[in-house]
């Protein structure tokens, strides 16, 4: 049976978000969708009162989709309406993407490729230390945490950290070319140790202690495979790891090398090391993780060790997880790796400008009010209310055109805002105004309540702190930020 669905919506994206759903040909709807006006100016300003007080029931739909800007319990509304609400994507631009994956957000909460996360200067670190920073890589993403060791570097808190680990639930590694210290973490408790090869399995006797085998020589792969025979002959659980050598010292015949041991050992569990590239080529580290872990996906490589020592690779094993769920994503769908969003695009956007220059002229010309709209679009960045529309690509250009020299608390807050439009502008984000700059992986995300909009800022509750005289009945800021908040929610429609 088709899906019936309803689109909500303010005046301003009314006919937009008509144009936009009859031009998606919603096949599995069979043209059963609708778009309801809920009565407000901006529709990312409704709110769960505003739509119980407006929207009447029955709905004769079997979902609706709200604004995604709009902040209101979906829950709440799921279950007074007894059919469920879903947050649509931010923009109407995005509403192809948003139905390209059936309807609803891809799922990205599943992978197959476990993350090995190295603590390289674990010697130098007492236990405590080592925990925490174990705690930092597991929610991050790690799975395994991997305790380095130094060469000539004495470690006698080694048994110590690795049940000290363990008591915390974390999986263990134990890193070394020391083999009595891979010895001494194996009868400790280690889960797995890196990495030995055909000559030294006897390292793990007598203890669970899952092998990493290389090759020996370096780069020598029928070494790798006599080991291989030998962990199965011995009855022993194991990964291959042919080694990830940097580039312009082998990296192409060490892919090579991956590639020949999938075909020779379909079944053999592996393991690629990847801070070989990502630590050692001076490039932003997302393409080439999210270049390497794509290789996995395609070779069944189900583990990856991840090192962080350069501040450029701060956040590896952030972008490991966020590269390893959209490849198993795109693997099950076969489907290329495009068009689910898993973060990995932070300097540039595929769809950066939501707006044209000219749809924005059309809603500068339909403003009523004093408060200042931004926005960032191809040809730079737009400011406008109702006494005039300026666009320039250098917000220093703007200013003598705000009237604002006299009010410090919203000159501030507009410059704030037309600095971010230009970064936007300048690398193809999406500026929201009022909203920090989306950075994907690259950065954590602000916590956001999806359920109200934000309180007003800092600038404004200094305003309210002054007396009239100071602050103005009608300061630019207060009308800004009231505009925005959209808390009139017993507001009658269309006023």
């Amino acid at each position: 049976m088709s899906e019936k669905l309803v689109f909500l919506t303010g005046h301003l994206a009314e006919d937009r978000l008509r144009e936009t759903v009859d031009d998606l040909a919603l096949a599995h709807a069979d043209g059963h969708w609708r778009v309801i006006n809920i009565g407000i100016k901006v529709a990312a300003l409704m709110t769960e009162k505003i739509i119980k007080n407006r929207l009447k029931e029955p709905l004769a739909a079997d979902r609706v989709i709200v604004p995604g800007r709009s902040r209101m319990d979906l829950e709440s509304l799921s279950a007074h309406y007894g059919i469920p609400f879903q947050r649509g994507p931010d923009e109407v631009i995005d509403l192809p993407a948003f139905f390209g994956r059936g309807g609803k957000p891809p799922d990205l909460s599943q992978h197959d490729l476990k993350i090995f996360a190295e603590i390289i200067e674990a010697p130098m670190l007492t236990v405590d230390q080592i925990v925490a920073r174990a705690r930092v890589h597991a929610a991050a993403g790690a799975d395994i945490i991997d305790i380095g060791c130094q060469p000539d570097t004495p470690f006698p808190h080694l048994e110590d950290t690795v049940r000290a680990l363990a008591s915390e639930g974390f999986k263990v590694s134990v890193d070394s070319g020391d083999f009595d210290e891979l010895r001494r973490g194996a009868q400790a408790g280690a889960d797995f140790v890196l990495s030995l090869d055909e000559t030294t399995l006897d390292v793990i006797a007598g203890t669970s202690a899952v092998p990493v085998l290389v090759p020996k020589p370096h780069g020598d792969l029928p070494s790798l495979i006599r080991a291989i025979d030998k962990a199965e002959e011995m009855g022993l659980t194991y990964m291959a790891d042919p080694i990830l050598d940097p580039i312009n010292f082998g990296f192409t015949t060490s892919l090579e090398r991956y590639a020949e041991l999938r075909r020779q050992r379909p079944d053999a569990p592996m393991l690629m090391g990847t801070g070989n590239l990502t630590e050692l080529t001076d490039v932003d580290s997302q393409g080439l993780t999210a270049l390497l872990v794509g290789i996995c996906s395609e070779l069944a490589i189900t583990n990856v060790l991840v090192v962080q020592v350069s501040p450029h690779t701060r956040r590896t094993v952030q972008e490991h997880d966020a590269s390893r769920r959209l490849m198993y994503r795109a693997h099950k769908d076969q489907s290329l790796p495009k068009g689910y969003d898993a973060g990995l695009l932070s300097l540039h956007e595929l769809r950066p400008f939501p707006y044209t220059p000219g749809e924005i002229e059309e809603l500068a010309k339909s403003l009523r009010d004093r408060n200042f709209r931004i926005e960032a679009s191809a040809d730079g960045v737009h400011i406008f209310n109702r006494d005039g529309h300026h666009v320039a690509i250098d917000p220093f250009e703007l200013f003598p055109k705000l009237n604002v020299k006299d009010d410090g608390a919203h000159a501030f807050y507009l410059g704030y805002e037309l600095a971010k439009a230009e970064i936007a502008w300048q690398l193809g984000k999406r500026y929201v105004q009022d909203q920090p700059l989306r950075w994907g992986v690259a950065a954590d995300a602000k916590a956001e309540d999806l359920t109200h909009h934000a309180p007003e800022g800092a600038t404004l509750a200094s305003k309210k702190q002054k007396p009239v005289s100071e602050a103005g009945n009608n300061s630019e800021e207060t009308l800004d930020a009231a505009d925005r908040r959209g808390d009139r929610d017993d507001a009658e429609p269309g006023r």
